[in-house]
């Protein structure tokens, strides 16, 4: 049995006796989780009364955007992303759903629902949204994660490269927590057994000996937590990356996706810090250009895109 799993059956028994001492317990195999992957190096986990707080850039060291077709025209970022994790979970069984993220892989990186379409109703959930099914129209990249509306880096169903990279890869690691106190693990059951049909619920979740409930990813749609079903008192006030913004004032220009996809699309990142995203349409070149400024979150940049035009704008944005 992996440290995460032990510290975690210790906190059933110890959640009897003195809650106290389950909520260090819950705490301890937060960070038992990032500390086995081999991510401690980059993400920080701080414990309060109620929260794991992980902490990171949100910006991960392994392939990004390649493979995207449906381009946004949006570039990965880097982000302060302070996530937080309840440690005291409570199954609730009525799913919450938000345009945001709703948890975090143990590498930093948000989790969101695997749609991007906007916050979805409790309708929604019931049937496989085509239309706005990220993977199914060529959003995401070979990793499962793409830049957003604000720049910031995110997966939309299994993050595939960041398991691969995890020290402990295997059906027993935890590859993230929802937000409600959870974990998130892969497409099988902890033993490696296989999840039968009908098992996961709506959230792509199901009970768990240990936890009391437990969320996957699938091959099938959802992919991944599409929903949280437990208890979450500050709920509307879950954390949202910040978008960039002009460093004179106003906004980023939030891209479109050119109608029938990119072609050829290719990121390349250099040492310095500077960073490209280039792509043909209809048989002409644009991209995306930028590396650091002078200023903190601050990058100076140059692009050629289609939602404008094909004009070469220039300028410097900050978070």
């Amino acid at each position: 049995m992996s440290r995460t799993m032990t510290l975690l059956a210790c906190s059933i028994f110890a959640a009897i006796a003195n809650p106290a001492l389950a909520h260090n317990d819950h705490c301890d195999a937060v960070a038992a989780s990032v500390a086995d992957a081999g991510f401690a190096d980059s993400v920080t986990v701080t414990c309060s009364d109620t929260q794991a707080i992980l902490a990171s850039d949100t910006y991960p060291d392994h392939d990004m955007m390649t493979g995207i077709v449906g381009s946004n025209e949006q570039v990965p970022v880097p982000a302060e992303y302070p996530a937080p994790v309840l440690l005291n979970p409570v199954y609730s069984g009525t799913p919450l759903t938000r345009d945001a993220a709703l948890g975090v892989a143990v590498n930093g990186v948000p989790i969101y629902d695997y749609t991007g379409g906007g916050e979805m109703s409790e309708a929604d959930l019931a049937h496989h949204q085509t239309r706005h099914d990220t993977l199914q129209t060529g959003q995401l990249d070979v990793c499962g994660g793409h830049a957003g509306r604000g720049d910031d880096y995110h997966y939309h169903v299994a993050p595939t490269c960041m398991i691969a990279q995890m020290a402990n890869v295997g059906p027993e690691a935890i590859i993230g927590w929802a937000f409600d106190g959870f974990p998130i693990y892969g497409d099988t059951n902890p033993d490696g057994s296989t999840i039968e049909g009908g098992v996961l619920d709506v959230c792509n979740g199901q009970t768990d000996d240990i936890f009391g409930y437990r969320y996957h990813t699938s091959q099938e749609a959802p992919y991944i937590v599409q929903c949280l079903m437990g208890e979450l008192p500050n709920f509307n006030d879950l954390p949202r990356v910040r978008p960039l913004s002009a460093a004179s004032g106003g906004g980023a220009q939030q891209g479109r996706p050119p109608q029938g996809g990119v072609q050829n699309l290719v990121f390349t990142q250099s040492a310095d810090g500077s960073r490209s995203m280039d792509y043909r349409y209809q048989d002409e070149d644009y991209y995306i250009r930028y590396s650091p400024s002078g200023s903190d979150n601050c990058y100076e940049y140059s692009t050629k895109t289609v939602t404008n035009d094909g004009d070469v704008m220039e300028g410097e944005f900050c978070r």
